[in-house]
């Protein structure tokens, strides 16, 4: 059984590349730079390739832990050099900009397939859909025992006539019965009569088998509470918009949450039980409501602090901001576990990543940076570190070269192991504040947009306010 799909990458060039082939774990660095590129959009059509072709999770390993083989294919195209045939497509079309590459999954039900089996599967598959017009690259990812799983990266301006490709349902559709028919053909089971029009992007499919939130499954997690909570169709209705839901009925029902800019059909996302009928009956079958119990908060503790309350200074800028943005989160006080059941919806998907945002605060508190100026200067620094760090540990390589004791040797190879550590743990720090910079307007966005939503929210509980006083 293998369940596919495929959705397009847009951004930066050479954004899709990266993602599969990983220039600091191949041997394929390189990237192409059109005039007028900048130093980001030149990175992009590696971004996607980096992933996919990773060689911690394309690689084979025997009993001796020797690489065995590398499951990554290219078609019409070699898999060292995809990223400047890619572009070197795109470029000769003068096809550059929007859409850059789709990319796809095929995943295998845990213990059906071996790798060499997945892989070879793969590329069949891909050679079908596409290989008559289309630069593919093609890699297994076996880095978990029970997650075997093709990654396609396909390039959307065709190599022979320029024309771009266009995903549609019968694309979808095209993609999972060549998959079908492949596992067929190699004995693995295929599920009979799939339901159409509950595919999932891989992001969201991954986040939820790791166990972090996503906002449709916050969504799928409301509905159910608001079910569970009612014991008539109007209290459900009224319990959703408590929660700050709009609402729209038809065939199926929408629901848009808050904060949110798109509606969420419930049937087609989350299945046949939660269409209206379906819905009706779970209220029905139950005997009583279940009760909207909120956790108490923990007992305040007594603390001493020292010198003078007025006179303490105010955290400001980028600082402050990201402290009332945990606390809005429910992260804190310290060690304080957030709560979803209290976070507004619009936080409550930044809970998956509460440690990420958690060293963002400790980087902005360690070095005191309040503003954007003190944010660059301080990446700045970092950069400069790092630039002398990368001269010294060139000198030494060159060193090495020339260095026939052993004894000298190791510890030439000692230095420049401790130098790319402190390199590694600059651009782990300089990667931080990039992600504060981006991070930081996405938390003023939001803080702004709530107490609109919390408004509009109120209003709407008051004019349904007398379809519950009638309960």
């Amino acid at each position: 059984m293998a369940t596919t799909s495929i959705w397009a990458v847009k951004g930066w060039l050479g954004k899709v590349v990266i993602y599969v082939e990983n220039p600091e774990k191949t041997e394929n660095p390189a990237s192409f730079e059109k005039q007028g590129m900048t130093a980001q959009q030149a990175q992009g059509l590696s971004d996607v390739i980096d992933y996919a072709a990773q060689g911690r999770k394309t690689q084979l390993s025997g009993e001796n832990a020797i690489i065995m083989q590398r499951l990554i294919t290219g078609i019409n195209c070699q898999a060292e050099t995809a990223r400047d045939e890619m572009l070197a497509t795109k470029k000769h079309f003068s096809k550059t900009e929007g859409i850059v590459a789709f990319h796809g999954y095929q995943s295998f039900a845990p213990g059906e397939a071996t790798p060499e089996m997945a892989h070879e599967i793969g590329v069949k598959l891909a050679e079908k859909l596409w290989g008559e017009k289309y630069q593919v690259i093609v890699a297994t990812h076996l880095d978990k025992a029970n997650h075997l799983h093709n990654h396609f990266v396909l390039n959307n301006v065709s190599m022979l006539d320029g024309k771009k490709y266009y995903r549609s349902k019968k694309d979808y559709c095209d993609m999972q019965r060549e998959s079908d028919a492949l596992c067929r053909e190699y004995g693995l089971s295929v599920i009979e009569g799939p339901e159409r029009g509950k595919t999932q992007h891989y992001a969201e499919w991954q986040a939820e088998r790791n166990g972090h939130p996503t906002w449709r499954g916050m969504v799928k997690s409301d509905v159910d509470a608001a079910i569970r909570q009612s014991m008539t169709e109007r209290q459900f209705w009224g319990n959703l918009r408590n929660m700050g839901y709009e609402i729209k009925t038809g065939k199926d029902i929408s629901v848009r949450p808050p904060g949110k800019e798109r509606f969420v059909r419930l049937r087609r996302n989350f299945g046949e039980d939660y269409a209206i009928e379906e819905i009706r009956r779970r209220i029905l079958a139950q005997s009583r409501p279940e009760r909207q119990t909120i956790p108490p908060d923990p007992t305040p503790k007594r603390i001493q602090v020292r010198g003078a309350i007025h006179k303490a200074r105010k955290l400001t800028g980028l600082r402050a901001l990201y402290f009332y943005y945990l606390y809005r989160m429910g992260a804190l006080p310290r060690k304080r576990e957030p709560n979803p059941k209290r976070v507004y919806f619009l936080f409550r998907e930044d809970i998956r990543f509460i440690q990420k945002i958690s060293r963002e605060t400790r980087l902005l508190v360690k070095h005191g940076i309040d503003t954007g100026e003190q944010l660059n200067a301080h990446k700045d620094g970092l950069t400069a570190q790092m630039a002398t760090l990368y001269g010294q540990r060139k000198r030494l390589r060159y060193i090495a070269r020339g260095v026939t004791d052993e004894v000298k040797l190791a510890a030439v190879k000692a230095e420049i192991s401790e130098l790319s550590e402190q390199i590694g743990e600059l651009r782990r720090e300089a990667r931080l504040c990039e992600d504060i910079e981006t991070r930081s307007c996405a938390i003023r966005d939001k803080l702004r947009r709530v107490p609109e939503d919390e408004k509009s929210i109120t209003k709407e509980v008051r004019e349904h306010e007398q379809f519950r006083r009638r309960r």
